[in-house]
């Protein structure tokens, strides 16, 4: 890792932390356009959640090959395409308001969730490698993180400031401003990554490469899923996402339109994501002090005791914020971020525990079920037709209960007769 000490790798580093930043504004962004899709082209809460669940099919769809990619191509080469994918992704969702067409919104979605996934793929190994690993490595990834949650703060504040005040006269066309900025950073990312010299540790020897081609590659009788507490993990990461992703989504359509005040509601799902900022910041204060299966174990307890009293604080007990009079039960809605903001991080130290040189594989498994964070909302909005918005939360308390059973019990690695090495 010598070439990482002697070169600048600034641009690189001040890219991928962009780039963190745009996983999380695009993503929130296909989120919060639940409102105007639901105004705009009469879609249900189900069907207004259909971005969501295409941006993170992407994830199922792309996961596995993704990391192949990165493999065989290198960071430099995946990251340019995420980054071309992302523009042409995110211009497809533009398309959507000149041509009034839900199809091409849901396309775009589902084209941008690809560089979502390859994005992910990338940051956090090519922030590793430009700190030169160790502690200054894992500092970058930090800082990153942070950047991701300010675009995911910033995401539906800016959305609910285009929509305005009424949710009933929300169009995709309103948006068109948040997009076209999304697809300027894409490009001058492009134009960054291709001129910067970046390392490529990891990328296949010509060695690795000969071999492949000619089937000389002896498989390993065993894989990530040969580990019991690497499954449960990885089911974990599933819910996982779905409750971060559904808490905000469902709160979101609950206030535009059962209260119709979108623009106050943008405020305080943005809200969710700043609290997502600050409890990333107390876990890496106290990750070295406290357990991933204690911190797990707390938080989804917190989270549930959270959502219940959403769902049940009567709706009449009001509190103002930023001038606009909302149900005080929101405000544990926002709080929900300080819960869900360690829990990825909790569920991947568990569930990668003791898999050794399998946890490579194991990484491209967990980015294919990300796709529960566009699953499990969809199933959300088709709970929330019958039973309401606020109801809807039953099926994330069930989703919490698992991953209280998973830091509990089912971390526990059982089949440490396995070799890793």
């Amino acid at each position: 890792m010598e070439t990482t000490k002697n070169q600048n790798y600034t641009p690189a580093i001040v890219v991928m932390f962009a780039l963190f930043f745009m996983i999380a504004f695009v993503t929130n962004f296909a989120g919060s356009m639940g409102v105007i899709v639901s105004n705009q082209f009469g879609a249900s809460p189900a069907l207004s959640q259909l971005g969501t669940l295409a941006n993170f099919i992407a994830y199922l769809c792309m996961g596995i090959p993704a990391g192949i990619i990165l493999k065989r191509k290198g960071y430099k080469f995946t990251a340019l395409l995420a980054v071309i994918v992302g523009f042409v992704g995110v211009g497809i969702q533009w398309l959507a308001g000149p041509v009034q067409s839900f199809l091409v919104y849901v396309i775009g979605a589902f084209v941008a969730g690809f560089s979502m996934c390859l994005l992910n793929i990338v940051v956090n190994p090519m922030l590793n490698t430009l700190g030169g690993g160790g502690n200054k490595g894992n500092r970058l990834i930090q800082l990153g993180g942070s950047c991701n949650s300010v675009g995911g703060t910033l995401a539906p504040i800016l959305l609910g400031f285009l929509i305005g005040g009424e949710a009933s006269k929300a169009n995709v066309s309103d948006a068109a401003p948040a997009m076209l900025i999304a697809m300027l950073i894409f490009v001058l990312a492009a134009i960054i990554i291709a001129f910067t010299n970046i390392p490529e540790p990891h990328m296949e020897t010509p060695e690795e490469k000969a071999a492949r081609k000619s089937g000389k590659v002896q498989k390993d009788k065993y894989s990530p899923l040969s580990f019991r507490h690497f499954v449960l993990g990885a089911v974990a990461i599933f819910f996982y996402v779905g409750i971060e992703v559904g808490i905000p989504n469902m709160a979101n359509l609950y206030m535009s339109n059962d209260l119709n005040m979108p623009a106050v509601a943008g405020t305080i799902v943005g809200f969710y994501w700043f609290c997502m900022l600050i409890g990333r910041l107390i876990g890496s204060a106290i990750g070295g002090k406290v357990s991933s299966k204690t911190m797990l174990a707390v938080t989804s307890t917190v989270a549930i005791i959270f959502l219940l009293l959403v769902m049940f604080l009567p709706q009449d007990i009001r509190v103002t914020v930023f001038g606009k009079v909302i149900p005080i039960s929101m405000l544990f809605m926002f709080l929900c971020g300080l819960c869900t903001s360690v829990m990825w991080g909790s569920i991947f130290n568990l569930a990668a525990e003791g898999l050794g040189k399998y946890t490579a594989p194991a990484s491209g498994i967990f980015m294919t079920l990300v796709c529960g964070g566009g699953i499990i909302p969809f199933f959300c909005g088709i709970l929330a037709k019958s039973a309401g918005y606020l109801q809807s939360y039953w099926i994330l308390v069930a989703c919490l209960l698992f991953l209280v059973f998973y830091a509990l019990a089912g971390s526990k690695n059982v089949n440490k007769d396995i070799p890793v090495e």
